[in-house]
Formats: structure tokens, C-alpha cells, sequence
């Protein structure tokens, strides 16, 4: 599986009876298409996974392979409880999504053969593509990962623990495999912050909150990053992302809340997010308004 450009992670829009907005979510994914994204990843975490049921993750899937039509990869979310995650990962096939980013286990802690058994679990009962997703209580070892890529159904690494270390080493075992369709992706927090050392060591994609936010803010960036324009990458990166992640760090959870409360700023009824996030305050919002407004400056 092949991606070209930012990888995108839509919200999920809820109307005010708290039901997904299935015609607003459509809007948002097409929009997000529209601005070059290389894939498109719904009901994860900016999505929030977390707080919606089999049926709605299903909903979610459905409306967005439908929008995206097509024109690049549908990854859907799929992890938490097992048996929960292979009955969203079922459903993700059947509504056409292409492959499955296989988030942590619920809760529980396991062994390395666990986590193996876990992600080979629930991409043999998709029948799909997955994507292992590497971050709290779902981090994996080198060899682990490179026993993962001997499973063809295995395509791809999403860093989310932030050890450079680590994530080097598993991109050098997965190289000795002899696979050259493994695709590496550098999921943490505004990933744009940390990608040019993770360009360093064999990670050349990146996730990004903030296109489904500002993607022609986003995008720039992205351009600036692919062209090699240093100067203009910084000059994005001090004016816009910089102050975002510090308004980010303020609050937990505000890495999906942010996003959209920039959205309902720009006019995107996209609702608030669900319990245990919250929304940002009044204030927090205005502050919000103005990094948008220094982003847009920036084009």
C-alpha cells in the first residue's frame, strides 16, 4: 500500500442530539481529499475511536469511503477490547475501507507474543491490511515488528511513543526482512514537530491533526517539508505549530479537542468532543482563533 501526501485524520462530527453527522462528515473527509491528502484514516484517534460504538464506527467508515471515493486509502480504526475491535474490523470491510490502523489492547498489558497474536487476531478476522499503531500499552520490540512483517497482511508502522531509538532499530529489522512494501509512519502529536528527525532514520510519513483542522496551512508545510525549503518549514513551523502545541499541552486531550474547536471557529458545526475529553474554554478558543488566524498570515 502506497501513500503520497499527509496523512489525514478526519474528526467525527456529532449534531446536537449527539448522533454522527453523517452529511457534515462527508463534507469534511471530501474537503480533506480536496487539499491532496495520501490517505484517508477514519474513526481513530482524532475521530475519536475511543467514544463510539461497533455500529457507529461502522457509520463513520461507510460515509467516508463513500466521500473519498476512491482516490486515495481508507484506513479505518480498529483496537480496545478484542472482540470489539475484530467486529469494528469486520464492518470496516465490509463498508470498503482498504486497510485497518490496529490501535492498543484495552486496558490489559501483555506479552510481545500477545501483542503479535493481538494485531494477527484481528487482521485475519477483517480479512484486511493492518497498520500496527506502536504507543501505550500496545509498544512492540524490533523483533517482534519484524516477525509481524513476515505476515504479507502486515503493511505498515505507526510510531506513537516518541523513542527515535526504538522506531530506528524496528525500520533497520523490518529492512533485514526484505520487505519493500512496509510503509513507516510517525504518529505522534502534531507530528510536524518532531518529522524532520523522523525523515532521519527511515520515516517518511507523517500523520497530521491539524490538516483535518487547516489543511491549507498544513499543506504548506507539507510542501515545504517534500521540497527540502527549510526556511519555509520553519518559518510555519515557529509561526503556527509552535504556539498550537503549546496551547495543546495545556489540557489533556486536547490533541483531538483543539481540532475541533478550530473547526466550529472556521464554521464547521462539527459538535463537541465526547467524554472523558473535553472542550477547550472560552478563552483557550480565542487564543485558538488567533493561531488560525497567524497560520493563514503565513500563506
Amino acid at each position: 500500500m502506497r501513500f503520497d501526501g499527509i496523512l489525514f485524520f478526519p474528526v467525527t462530527p456529532f449534531d446536537a442530539a449527539g448522533r454522527i453527522d453523517t452529511d457534515l462528515l462527508a463534507q469534511h473527509v471530501a474537503t480533506g481529499v480536496a487539499h491532496a491528502a495520501g490517505g484517508v484514516f477514519p474513526a481513530c484517534g482524532t475521530g475519536e475511536y475511543h467514544a463510539l460504538s461497533a455500529s457507529e464506527a461502522a457509520t463513520v467508515v461507510r460515509t467516508t469511503v463513500s466521500a473519498v471515493g476512491g482516490a486515495v486509502p481508507v484506513i479505518a480504526g480498529a483496537g480496545g477490547p478484542l472482540g470489539h475491535a475484530i467486529e469494528v474490523g469486520r464492518a470496516a470491510a465490509e463498508a470498503g475501507a482498504d486497510a485497518l490502523l490496529v490501535l492498543p489492547p484495552y486496558l490489559v498489558g501483555g506479552t510481545q507474543a500477545g501483542l503479535v497474536s493481538y494485531v494477527e487476531t484481528i487482521a485475519a478476522a477483517a480479512e484486511l491490511p493492518v497498520i500496527v499503531y506502536h504507543r501505550a500499552n500496545g509498544q512492540f520490540t524490533p523483533a517482534s515488528v519484524r516477525q509481524l512483517a513476515d505476515n504479507p497482511r502486515v503493511v505498515g508502522f505507526k510510531d506513537g511513543a516518541g523513542d527515535v531509538g526504538a522506531a530506528q532499530l524496528i525500520v533497520r529489522e523490518v529492512a533485514r526482512s526484505g520487505r519493500d512494501d512496509f510503509a513507516f509512519f510517525n504518529g505522534l502529536l502534531t507530528a510536524e514537530l518532531t518529522q524532520a528527525a523522523y525523515r532521519g532514520i527511515g520515516i517518511p510519513l507523517y500523520s497530521s491533526a491539524a490538516f483535518a483542522m487547516i489543511p491549507e496551512v498544513a499543506g504548506a508545510y507539507y510542501r515545504a517539508y517534500v521540497d527540502g525549503d527549510e526556511a519555509r518549514r520553519l518559518e510555519i513551523l515557529d509561526g503556527f505549530y509552535a504556539p498550537l502545541v503549546a496551547l495543546r499541552d495545556e489540557t489533556p486531550g486536547f490533541g483531538v479537542s483543539l481540532i475541533k474547536a478550530g473547526l466550529r471557529l472556521q464554521g464547521l458545526p462539527v459538535g463537541s468532543v465526547r467524554a472523558p475529553l473535553v472542550d477547550p474554554t472560552a478563552a483557550q478558543e480565542r487564543r485558538l482563533g488567533d493561531i488560525l488566524e497567524a497560520g493563514r498570515a503565513l500563506l
